[in-house]
Order: structure tokens, then sequence, then C-alpha cells
């Protein structure tokens, strides 16, 4: 069972991953702006973060470059989960820090399997 973070601010967005992942075995947390996700994933050590881009007080690319500046953090793999889907905005995510990026709107199985890719795990489902 793995820890992930989430860090989305629109509530619609947020139900939906808490709606997807309760198909699996992984404990949920959330963070509703930037800043709360970086002091979250820096307290809780989480095994994945699902990152908004456009997020109040500190941006998504913000967020994954100040984690990924710092050695203890760099390790937790970063997916961008975001609606900036124009054409350079997954090169721009990665520049930041994403390790992934899955543009809104998504296919719940997107979610799944990029939790399985970074995990090491089958299947990310029960």
């Amino acid at each position: 069972m793995a820890l992930i973070l989430h860090v989305e601010d629109n509530p619609s967005n947020r139900k939906v991953i808490q709606h997807i992942l309760r198909r699996t075995t992984h404990r949920l947390i959330e963070a509703v702006n930037g800043q709360e996700g970086l002091e979250m994933a820096m307290k809780e050590l989480p095994d994945l973060i699902l990152l908004d881009i456009q997020l109040p007080k500190l941006s998504g690319y913000e967020v994954a470059r100040r984690l990924k500046a710092d050695e203890k953090f760099r390790q937790i793999p970063i997916i961008a989960v975001t609606s900036y889907a124009l054409s350079g905005d997954d090169h721009k995510a990665i520049k930041a820090g994403c390790d992934a990026y899955i543009a809104k709107p998504y296919k719940p199985v997107e979610i799944l399997e990029g939790l399985a890719r970074f995990l090491g795990e089958e299947s990310g489902e029960r």
C-alpha cells in the first residue's frame, strides 16, 4: 500500500481521484494549493504525488522544482495531472521536475497505469 499525495484545488477533480483510488489499496492524502502540497510532501514523504499545475499560492511547476531540488525528496515520483494540454506543456512539466504528464480529461486507467509504473506494481487495483 502506497501513500499518494494529490495536490488539486478543484473539489470535483479531487473527487474523481478519490473515486479512482478507492479501487486500489493505496492511501490518499490531499492538498488544495501548491504551498500546502509542498509542505505536506515534505512532512508525509508520500510514495507518489499527483500534481495539478495551475494551483493557488505556488504553481505545480514550482512545487515540482522545489521538491526535485532537495535530495531528500528527489526520489518521489511526480505525475502532473493538468488541463494544461497545449503543445509543449508536457515538456514544461518534465523540465520542472515532473516524471510524467497526464492531460485532463483523462481515463481512470491512465491514472492507475501511472501509479503502477512508478510504484513498481503489476496493477494499481485490488
